[in-house]
C-alpha cells in the first residue's frame, strides 16, 4: 500500500525499551482528514499519532513505529498504563458528532485492513490487541464509536468479536471479573463507564439500558476466548 510521508514533530521514545504490543483506533472528530493533519502535526497541539487514514483510503505516516506517539493519554489496557509507549495510534479521518457521526467508507476500511496486517506482523500483535480508544480510556473517550465496523474488522482477522448467543448470570459481579480479565479497567470503580466502552464496541443499539444478561454473557464469551495477557 501507498504511505505519504508527514511527520510530525509530537512524539519521544518509548518508556523503558517498551515496545509495541497494542494497537489504539481513534477518529479525528474533525472535519477533513487535512485538518486533522495539521493539528497532528502542530507543536502546539502536543498530539499525534503513527497513521492517520483518510475517508477516500490515503494513508499518512506521521511518527514511526518504534517511536512513542501521543495519542492514547491516560487509560490502561490489562497491567499496561503507559499506553502510549506500548501502542501503534491509528487515527481514522471522521467527523464523528460533529457530522452526527458518519460510517466509516469502504476505501477507508480496505486501507486499515492492509495498515493492520503489516503492523501486526511487523510486532506480532495479536488480534485481542487490536482495541478501541473507548476501550483504553473508559468514560474519558467515545473514539472510535458506535458506527465503527468491529465484526467487519474481525472477519478479516484483524479484531475479537464474542461468539456466544443467549444470557449469561451473574450481573455486575460477573460483568466485572469477565471486563477486567478482557483488560478494561474502571476509571474510580466506574464500572458503567466500562459498560459503555463495551457496548460501543459490540452493542450499540443498546448503549441506554441498563446492564443485562447479554452483556455478561457477551463478555464472559470475550474473557474466555481472549483473556488479557501481557507480553
Amino acid at each position: 500500500m501507498k504511505i505519504v510521508e508527514r511527520s510530525s514533530p509530537n512524539f519521544g521514545p518509548r518508556r523503558e525499551g517498551a515496545l509495541p504490543d497494542i494497537v489504539v483506533l481513534h477518529y479525528t472528530a474533525m472535519l477533513t482528514a487535512e485538518a486533522a493533519l495539521e493539528r497532528l502535526c502542530d507543536p502546539a497541539a502536543e498530539v499525534s499519532a503513527h497513521y492517520l487514514l483518510a475517508e477516500d483510503g490515503r494513508v499518512w505516516r506521521l511518527v514511526e513505529e518504534a517511536e512513542r506517539a501521543w495519542h492514547a493519554g491516560a487509560g490502561n489496557w490489562g497491567a499496561v498504563s503507559d499506553v502510549n509507549s506500548r501502542s501503534i495510534g491509528i487515527e481514522l479521518a471522521n467527523a464523528g458528532p460533529l457530522g452526527d457521526l458518519p460510517p466509516f467508507p469502504e476505501p477507508q476500511m480496505r486501507a486499515l485492513e492492509d495498515l493492520l496486517g503489516g503492523i501486526r506482523a511487523r510486532w506480532r500483535i495479536p488480534i485481542a490487541r487490536v482495541v478501541a480508544h473507548s476501550d483504553v480510556a473508559p468514560r474519558r473517550k467515545v473514539d472510535p464509536g458506535p458506527k465503527f465496523d468491529w465484526r467487519r474488522l474481525a472477519l478479516s482477522g484483524h479484531a475479537v468479536w464474542p461468539e456466544a448467543e443467549g444470557c449469561g448470570a451473574g450481573g455486575w459481579p460477573a460483568f466485572r471479573r469477565a471486563a477486567s480479565r478482557i483488560g478494561y479497567g474502571a476509571p474510580e470503580g466506574d464500572w458503567e463507564a466500562v459498560l459503555a466502552a463495551v457496548r460501543l464496541r459490540f452493542r450499540p443499539e443498546a448503549l441506554a439500558s441498563p446492564l443485562d444478561d447479554r452483556d455478561v454473557a457477551l463478555v464472559g464469551a470475550l474473557a474466555e476466548a481472549h483473556p488479557c495477557v501481557d507480553p
